[in-house]
């Protein structure tokens, strides 16, 4: 696979993952919404009713959530689809999951249906190359992987053979990637459509195609926060094409420019590139005519000089002037864009000024309007003129109007951003006709939109609106689409469905933006605004809300008014829009006075520029710059706005787009940091949701989404259906149907078509469970089944084995029985001898072969010469062959000079078809002017048709508003005789309520004379008022009220009586809750004496606990020196060990063969640790340059790099093989260039890569000599390690000790905390109680008012109880005086109790944040001391495994050599007996040959005396004696001869064997010897690895200890502050109780002066005056009291708060006293564990010096042989003083950091102390405010006893009341006994409720009763009708009348004085 097919494909082996699939059937896996990750995978394990028990997979945490938030999951098939739109579960999950898994796979592109998602990669990929254009050219788009160039390739082919012009519509935000993606789309284009008849023309048509997109880059992109190089303008680029399908020309049509980024910029993002590319690239001359300046000299430049990191601005520039002069820019209209450019920045220089005596701007130095005008062509003086003063018309005439500062300034801006917009389209309308002066017709045409997405800001303005609206009608353009392919679909197959046209769905809310009339949408009422001179946006959103109100689609924003003004519902979601300045947006007005000057400026193309100055919105027609009659009125027909333009051109781009057949492309941006391999979910689920992604996924959902051809369906899912389908052919159709009809599914769900079959979603993966259940079950049953079959097959084999071994048995049984059996034994001796007998067998098999094979030879030699005659032929054949070649030869020179006369005819022919060609293209020429100028000459027709029927229109619409006009005036005139005849019947009642007015006027006369010097008093409680509000957030609401209040008193006399019997109500309460009040109080007063001895009790508890504490931490230290100890002797023990464990090992390898052993062992260790290191480096240094190149070079990389590692292993070699290949790449590099241009910078690319290289290859000999040094040295350092980890483990379990006791102080913290936390929540609940009381005492005041009303009709009837309501009121003013004292009281001490409480706050503020702070560390510290512990552990395991394998190896290695020892020696003994054998064979053979010799002698002499038998008759028995004898001899030795044979035979068997066994034995020993090197090589590399790993986990342990030493001091200071903490807390706690018992004395002191006060304020209505003149002021105050009552209630609220939390504080100290026992408890078991690990350590020190004891017994059998290792012992030595100076380094720096770590929490601490610094400042500022307002309360007291000295005179008439105020006490007692009930008996709360209600009712009856009392009484006064002594005198009658209504009243009679 190579590098851009892993971009493209997927891996479809680690997708079809069986594993996987069933791991998906098993667990039931869906998807859990979550915030961090978008969604998370998880499995359902219980469900119940609407919610379901979804176990995480990651966390494996179990978390409840509802069925309608859990989605389903995909089968695991489905994995990274191509298609998102096959996906069985459509959710967004499951889109999200896909496009993320594709995404980290490096595939970037991805389909939805129509749509092509692609996800921006921020960096390179190699998937836009030629070849890659080449492999998509002319495919289908499910052929390939995902790609823009397949959807454009299938664009290019429909529109090629439909003849159906294509669009391709790229949206996105900014940063995703839509300009990159539209640049290869015209380069996929400009590739394929190049034409090869005419290269030089249409060469440069694609050059020019291409080279456009850098002019528009640089003068319409910009650098944004999320994009270096982002659009600011949308563009749609349409490339022609003819019938060929050959580019002919193109146009390209902007949108929406974002022109305010030309006057102002935001941090960090730039203005247009254009700007920067010419103040860095313009050169001297340029830069004096354009009269330029630094970056920092212009305003317009928000930011100065801000760089693109990777970009140079100067190159950017050459780049830009190139591509015009490719476009064909002369360079007079460069420079005069250049002009225009700088004229935009001189603009922004221009600075105004105030005039002194008026608001008139002025303009101090013009040398900025200079420059403007010499680059613009303009007199200055003009200039300056109608800027500062421009010309107006009103009505006729035209007037000069000066200008403000604000005005001039907006002038200029407007023109700035105005010039840039016009030369902008000037130079969009320039590269269009550069593009499109080719002759040629196009007959059809690709369009490309490149424009910004939906967009959801904070802040959504006009600008958005705009882009929305748009994205709007794209989407319903693509619903529309989909409709209709998904129609045709369901057509084509046959399908019965219900067309729905989603297209639709975004009609209401187009509608609502764009809809012209009836009712009007937001562009048009816009549009109708403008026209007004005094309209505003506030109009204009009040219009919006009045026509608009009730569309389905606009809401009101929950938002508050300052930040949206109203809200759209699009398909994307709720949008806010704020409608600041939409009006000036939409006009864009111009200061027209500069328009004029500039259209006839001397410059051509500035005037150019402006030519259209009759089009644009004058200053007379902006509302608010000039409020003149007439200003408004239009100068030369109506002025068009933008949101007209807008829509006329959206409206044009859309009919074209309907008009294509459109290709979808959605860019989507994966973070806002611009890193490659990260996607953030929730940003990406936005996007799609915004792109409408979602809204297609949506409508496919509607439908049947899922469709599978009826092969796939039947061969996957036969399996769910076996005796469905008969055996025999049938019809794929009708099998499914059968299938369908088995799997009895919902004919709602499916749809069977003429070649598939279409399912809903969710249906397939359904299916795709039931499956894999069922090849679960199958597998099962398959896999039982084989296990069943290979277990008989055991059996079998093990029954045949038991037989064979019977037979085995037997046989040896009879073997061991006739062993010794002599005629066996003969049996066996004869049987090798019966071979003889076989030597005739042999013989004729030999003659057999022999036979055959020369049968063989026959055969052979008839092929042999059948081959020879062929070879004749053959020869004959081939001398014809040559004459026949010769007559062609002769025939071929003919033929060419033929051809070559030919040549020569057709050149001269084809230059008469090239004149002739040049005239037809003359004549085409021609012809295609002619046909330009008719086209031009029927747009001018049609243009003017248009106008002219645009004019009609117009006409008829002004004549319609005229006749409406006329019929609302009628309806106006008619109005306003209505509303004449309305205002007098006002005017009449306006002088009756006049009347009344002065009469209610007169009567409050007296009352505001006397209410003047409580207004002050007044003023000062409302002051107080509105701090206490300030702090509550509440001030607004209150001043409301106390405004309605003073109004409704001035206004209306009558709202007294309502607020009277209010304050009675009230009253009623504030005595029920006093009176709760003073049970609660006792009630604390006890509880808190109670806690306060508990409290000691706690302390002394503490303190024991403490002094415990402190004698275990001494005995703990102890035992850690005694430990440290203990672990220093192992130590030096352990060393001993490993010194004594050399020095076998040395003693060990003393024979010469292990040392050769060993010396090999050694030089190949040290030889592959070269290898290795050496391959590592170059590993690396291939990895790291093989990211950097790609393509071509990266394979040329890997050649020479292979031929760089064979070159290791000879100089020589590898300096000829690169030389070699060197040449080679040259000659490639040759024939290369005569084809490409660009393989020339590739060729020296590699050359430079390959010096790069040679000197890294000498670099790394360098390094691997060093790398050798270096591992000899870490051979030293080796057994330094064990010495280091014992210290670590001592180090870790001291660490883990403190670690401990830190955990132990930590949780109770946690636990105090957590104690903490619940009062709070408690104290919440509580508060929202109060809250629903407050709320249900709030409905029973509205009931009460609507009772008073009732009571105000039996007015009349209780009249005649005014005397008794006088003295109710007195005695209730009386009341109320004292409760406003007490009132003033509560407050004072609610200031001290909220102060309190804010320093409480404050404690436990620092409390959670040191607890959370410990936690961190705790948690951390932990998590170290699990690593350290991991760590040892496995330090001490592979210690233990290192041990044990070289002790293998010592043993196997001796093993073997005592084998090969034994072997060689018996090889030797074996020899020498077989030479011994072959000596006597010998002497055998010898003496055999001797025997024969003497036979043949006596044999001779035999005849011989036979012959001489005559001669020698007598000795003839002696001859025959002799013969026996002989003959007997012979025998004797022919036996002998035998037997030797025998033994000689045996011996050269057992020889034979001998050889043999040899052979085997080497082998075996060669074998064993491989077996063993490869063995050493293995552990060799295990070692090295192991030495490595112990060397990273040495380093970490390091950093480990440093880092747990550091935050063990960070804890120990923790521990500190939270002590103190503790401290302050107490000592807090101490100050509180004390102010709470003196609060309570306070309070007893308040009861005390309240009856004294209710005994002196009796006094005071002794004078009938006075009461009068008190009765009037009290009116005055009743409403002032109201608002005090409702404080006081605040006031009582927060005192239930302040006593319920002290409550809780009490249980806490409760609580701690529990604790502290239960920290006893844990300090007692944490001692037990201390004792236990001591014991331990006592037993691992018995074990070390049982080691020790065997150590001493082989170091006494060891010392004679220590001499002879002395010097590998002192070598040792100096590797170890050299690890203890490393050692004595790294304490030192243990040392710096620890001291950097102090620094560190040294200024956390500095900054702790100042923040604390700064609290204590706004306390002392809280301080000093509370100062004032107890200065404020104070001069009120002061006053109120200056009120009670004037009272002392009046205390003659208290004995009267005495008797009153009596019952007042019983009926408080009474009272009393009630609540207590109530709060006893819960049951009787509603009866008491209503007893209440009903007394609240005479109450209030009472009071309306006794206001129409004081009317009466104060219009008889008035008259004089009253005896002065009833007017003195007024008799009060008792409470009880409040209760009892029928009691009868008891009126004193007035006394004389």
């Amino acid at each position: 696979m190579s590098d851009a097919d892993k971009f493209l494909y997927v891996d479809r082996n680690l997708v079809n993952n069986p594993l996987a699939q069933a791991d998906w059937a098993t667990k039931k896996l869906v998807w859990v919404p979550s915030e961090r990750l978008g969604f998370e995978t998880g499995s359902v394990k219980e469900e119940h009713g609407d919610e379901v028990v979804v176990e995480l997979a990651d966390s494996g945490k179990k978390v409840r959530v509802n069925k309608d938030d859990v989605q389903k999951m995909n089968p695991p098939k489905f994995s990274k689809v191509e298609d998102m739109a096959e996906l069985t579960c459509l959710n967004e999950a499951s889109v999200l999951h896909n496009l993320k898994e594709r995404y980290y796979s490096g595939l970037i592109y991805t389909y939805s249906g129509l749509f092509c998602v692609v996800i921006n990669p921020y960096k390179n990929l190699p998937i836009y190359s030629e070849e890659i254009v080449e492999m998509y050219k002319g495919k289908k788009r499910h052929e390939m992987p995902p790609h823009i160039y397949a959807i454009t390739d299938t664009a290019y082919r429909s529109m090629m053979q439909d003849r159906e012009d294509q669009s391709i519509l790229c949206t996105g935000e900014s940063g995703a990637g839509k300009t990159e993606n539209t640049k290869k789309v015209i380069q996929y284009l400009a590739h394929v459509a190049s034409s090869h008849k005419t290269k030089k023309d249409q060469g440069e048509l694609e050059k020019q195609l291409l080279q456009a997109n850098p002019i528009l880059e640089a003068f319409g992109n910009a650098k944004t926060v999320k994009n270096d190089n982002s659009s600011r303008f949308g563009k749609f680029i349409r490339i022609n094409f003819d019938v060929n399908g050959y580019i002919v020309g193109a146009n390209i049509e902007t949108y929406l420019l974002e022109k305010s980024r030309a006057i102002r910029q935001a941090k960090e993002e730039r203005t247009f590139h254009m700007f920067y590319y010419m103040l860095t690239g313009a050169g001297d001359k340029l830069r004096s005519e354009l009269c330029l300046e630094s970056y920092n000299k212009y305003r317009f430049l928000s930011n100065g000089n801000v760089t693109i990191p990777g970009q140079q601005d100067r190159d950017m520039y050459l780049e830009t002037t190139e591509a015009m002069r490719i476009m064909g820019f002369p360079e007079e209209e460069q420079i005069g864009l250049l002009r225009v450019i700088s004229s935009v920045l001189q603009l922004g220089n221009m600075s105004f000024k105030k005039e002194r005596h008026s608001d008139q701007a002025s303009m101090p130095d013009d040398t900025a309007a200079q420059k403007v005008c010499h680059l613009m062509g303009m007199n200055v003086t003009d200039f300056t003129r109608a800027i500062l003063s421009p010309r107006i018309k009103v009505g006729r005439d035209y007037v000069q109007k000066a200008q403000t500062q604000e005005q001039a300034e907006f002038a200029v801006e407007a023109l700035a951003k105005a010039t840039y917009e016009r030369m902008f389209r000037w130079l969009v309308m320039r590269i269009n006709k550069a593009l499109d002066k080719t002759k040629r017709q196009g007959a059809s045409f690709i369009g490309i939109l490149d424009i910004a997405g939906f967009e959801i800001f904070d802040l959504n303005s006009f600008e958005q609106l705009c882009i929305n609206y748009t994205n709007e009608k794209l989407q319903q353009l693509f619903n529309h689409t989909m409709f209709i392919l998904e129609q045709e679909e369901y057509q084509r197959e046959g399908i019965e469905w219900s067309f729905i046209d989603f297209g639709l769905d975004l009609q209401p809310c187009i509608e609502l933006i764009e809809k012209p009339a009836s009712p009007p949408g937001i562009l048009a009422l816009l549009d109708e605004e403008c026209w007004f001179p005094k309209a505003t946006d506030k109009s204009f959103v009040e219009k919006v809300l009045q026509e608009q109100g009730t569309h389905p689609k606009f809401h009101k924003p929950k938002k508050l008014k300052d930040e949206a003004d109203f809200c759209i519902m699009h398909y994307a979601g709720k949008v806010d829009y704020k409608a600041d300045e939409w009006l000036m947006k939409n006009m864009d007005p111009l200061n027209d006075n500069v328009a004029t000057l500039l259209n006839q400026s001397t410059d051509k193309f500035v005037s150019e520029l402006w030519k259209d100055v009759d089009r644009i919105v004058g200053l007379d027609k902006v509302a608010g710059m000039s409020e003149l009659p007439g200003a408004f009125k239009t100068r030369k027909g109506m002025f068009r706005t933008v949101g007209q333009l807008y829509k006329e051109q959206l409206s044009k781009l859309m009919a074209t787009l309907k008009n294509t057949n459109p290709n979808f492309v959605r860019c989507i941006i994966p973070n806002h940091e611009k890193k490659a391999g990260k996607l953030e979910p929730h940003l990406v689920l936005d996007q799609l949701r915004c792109n409408g992604v979602l809204e297609g996924i949506r409508i496919c959902r509607q439908g049947f989404p899922n469709r599978i051809v009826f092969q796939e369906f039947r061969q996957r899912y036969e399996i769910l259906t076996p005796n469905a389908i008969p055996k025999g052919f049938m019809d794929g159709k009708q099998a499914c149907v059968l299938m369908i009809k088995a799997l009895e599914l919902d004919p709602n769900l499916f749809r069977i078509g003429q070649s598939k079959v279409f399912f809903r979603a969710g249906v397939l993966a359904h299916l795709e469970e039931e499956r894999d259940m069922k090849i679960t079950d199958v597998i099962i049953n398959f896999q039982a089944w084989c296990r069943g079959y290979v277990a008989r097959k055991a059996f079998a084999k093990r029954q045949q084995q038991l037989t064979a071994m019977r037979v085995i048995q037997r046989n040896c049984s009879a073997y061991l029985k006739l062993r010794n059996w002599q005629w066996w034994r003969l049996f066996t001796k004869v049987k090798p001898l019966l071979q003889v007998s076989r030597q005739e067998e042999e013989m004729q098999a030999k003659d057999e072969e022999l036979n055959k094979v020369r049968e063989k030879q026959m055969v052979a030699e008839q092929q042999l010469k059948e081959m020879e005659l062929k070879q004749q032929q053959l020869g004959a054949e081939k001398l014809a062959l040559q004459e026949q070649l010769q007559a062609e030869m002769d025939l071929c020179t003919e033929a060419d000079e033929m051809r070559n006369r030919l040549v020569a005819k057709k050149q001269e022919l084809e230059e008469i078809l090239h004149d002739l060609e040049a005239r037809v293209e003359e004549e085409e020429e021609r012809a295609n002017h002619l046909q330009t100028e008719k086209k031009k000459m029927q747009q001018n027709i049609a243009d003017l048709e248009q106008q002219l029927d645009e004019e009609e229109a117009a006409r008829q619409k002004l004549q319609l508003e005229k006749v409406t006009m006329e019929a609302k005036l009628k309806k106006t005139e008619e109005d306003v005789m209505v509303l004449d005849d309305h205002n007098n019947k006002l005017s009449k009642e306006k002088k009756l309520m006049e009347e009344r007015i002065a009469e209610f006027t007169t009567n409050l006369a007296e009352e505001e004379e006397k209410s003047k010097s409580l207004q002050k008093l007044k003023n000062k409680h409302e002051a107080m008022i509105t701090d206490l509000e300030d702090r509550l957030r509440r001030e607004e609401k209150q001043r409301q009220e106390l405004e309605k209040n003073r109004r409704k008193l001035e206004g209306d006399s009558t709202e007294l009586t309502d607020q009277i019997a209010e304050l009675q109500a009230q009253i009623a309460e504030l005595r029920a809750q006093l009176a709760k009040k003073e049970e609660e109080l006792q009630e604390a007063l006890a509880r808190i004496e109670e806690e306060a001895a508990q409290k000691n009790l706690a302390q002394k508890k503490i303190r024991e606990l403490e002094a415990q504490l402190s004698e275990l931490q001494e005995d703990l230290e102890l035992e850690r020196a005694a430990r440290t100890k203990a672990e220093k002797h192992r130590r030096d023990l352990g060393e001993e060990l490993e010194a004594l464990k050399t020095e076998l090992e040395d003693t060990l390898d003393s024979t010469a063969a292990q040392q050769e052993l060993r010396t090999k062992r050694e030089t190949e260790v040290t030889h592959l640790k070269k290898t290795l290191e050496d391959e590592a480096k170059v590993h690396e240094q291939l990895v790291t340059e093989m990211r950097q190149k790609h393509g071509q070079a990266f394979d040329e990389l890997n050649e020479q790099l292979e031929q760089v590692k064979r070159n290791k292993v000879s100089v020589e070699k590898t300096k000829q093989a690169l030389e070699s290949e060197r040449n080679e790449l040259q000659i490639e590099l040759k024939t290369l260039m005569q084809g490409k241009g660009e393989s020339e910078q590739r060729r020296k690319k590699a050359e430079t890569l390959l010096q790069e290289l040679q000197v890294k290859h000498a670099e790394s000999e360098r390094q691997r000599f060093e790398f050798a040094e270096k591992v000899a040295k870490m051979q030293t350092e080796l057994d330094n390690v064990n010495a280091l980890l014992s210290e670590a483990e001592g180090k870790s379990i001291k660490a883990s000790k403190d670690c401990s006791s830190v955990e132990s102080t930590l949780q109770d913290v946690q636990e105090v905390l957590q104690e903490e936390t619940r009062q709070k929540l408690a104290l919440n609940t509580r508060l929202r109680q109060l809250e629903d009381e407050q709320s249900g005492l709030r409905e029973q005041l509205e009931e009460e008012e609507e009772v008073k009303r009732n009571m105000e009709k039996q007015m009349s009837s209780m009249q005649a109880q005014l005397a008794d309501m006088k003295k109710k009121m007195e005695q209730e003013a009386s009341f109320l005086e004292n409760t406003e004292e007490t009132k003033k009281r509560v407050q004072r001490d609610l200031e001290a109790v909220t102060q309190r409480l804010d320093e409480r706050n404050a404690a436990f503020d620092k409390l959670d944040k040191t607890k959370t702070r410990l936690q961190q560390e705790l948690d951390d510290m932990l998590v170290d001391q699990d690593h350290l512990r991991q760590i040892v552990s496995n330090l001490e395991k592979k210690q233990k495994k290192f041990d044990q394998m070289l002790a293998e190896e010592k043993s196997v290695s001796a093993r073997y050599a005592e084998e090969r020892d034994r072997a060689e020696a018996e090889a030797r003994e074996k020899e020498t007996r077989v030479l011994a054998l072959a000596r006597e064979l010998d002497t055998i053979r010898d003496l055999k040959d001797e025997m024969d010799r003497t036979n043949k002698l006596l044999r001779a002499e035999m005849e011989d005396l036979v012959s001489s038998k005559d001669d020698v008759g007598k000795s003839v028995h002696d001859l025959e004696k002799s013969k026996r004898s002989m003959e007997q001899q012979l025998e004797e030795m022919k036996t002998q001869l035998e037997e030797l044979e025998d033994e000689l035979q045996a011996t050269e068997d057992a020889k034979l064997r001998l050889e043999v066994n040899m052979q085997a034995m080497k082998a075996q020993y060669e074998r064993d010897l491989q077996g063993r090197d490869e063995l050493g090589e293995e552990k060799k590399r295990q070692l090295l690895k192991q030495v490595r790993e112990m060397e990273m986990e040495l380093e970490d342990e390091r950093k480990q200890r440093t880092l747990a030493m550091a935050a063990r001091k960070k804890m120990e200071l923790d521990l500190k502050d939270l002590e103190a903490a503790i401290d302050q807390a107490n000592k807090n706690r101490d100050e509180a109780l004390k102010q709470l018992k003196k609060v309570q004395a306070q309070m007893k002191d308040l009861l005390r002066e309240l009856e004294d006060t209710r005994v002196s304020r009796e006094e005071i209505l002794a004078q009938s005056k006075e009461n009068e003149k008190k009765v009037k002021s009290m009116e005055a105050e009743m409403i002032q009291l109201q608002e005090e009552l409702a404080a006081a209630e605040r006031a009582k609220r927060q005192a239930q708060q302040e006593r319920d939390e002290l409550q809780d504080e009490i249980n806490n100290q409760a609580n701690k006293g529990t604790l502290g026992s239960e920290e006893r408890r844990r300090l007692e078991a944490r001692i037990a564990q201390l004792e236990e690990e001591l014991e331990e350590e006592q037993n691992n020190t018995e074990l070390v010096n049982d080691r020790l004891k065997r150590a001493l017994l082989q170091t006494d059998q060891i010392n004679v042989e220590l001499t002879a290792e002395r010097s590998t012992s002192q070598r040792l030595e100096g590797a170890r003083s050299q690890m203890e100076r490393q050692n004595k380094e790294l304490k030192l720096k243990l040392t710096e950091l620890e001291g950097a770590v102090k620094s560190k929490y040294k200024a956390t601490i500095a900054a702790l102390e100042a923040k604390i610094i700064q609290l204590e400042e706004q306390l002392d500022i809280e301080t000093k405010e509370r100062q004032q307002a107890s200065k404020l309360v104070r001069r009120t007291e002061k006053r109120l006893k200056e009120v009670i000295l004037q009272v002392d005179d009046e205390r003659r008439n208290t004995d009267q009341f005495k008797d009153q105020s009596e019952k007042l006490n019983s009926r408080m007692k009474q009272l009393k006994r009630q609540l207590e009930e109530a709060e006893e008996e819960a049951q009787r709360a509603n009866a008491n409720r209503r007893k209440l209600q009903r007394e609240l009712e005479d109450a209030t009856e009472s009071a309306d009763a006794m206001n129409r009392e004081v009317n009466s009484l104060k219009v008889k006064l008035r008259r004089g009708d009253l005896p002065f002594t009833m007017r003195r005198i007024v008799s009060r009658s008792g409470i009880e009348s409040d209760e009892d209504p029928e009691a009868k009243i008891e009126t004193p009679e007035p006394k004389p004085e």
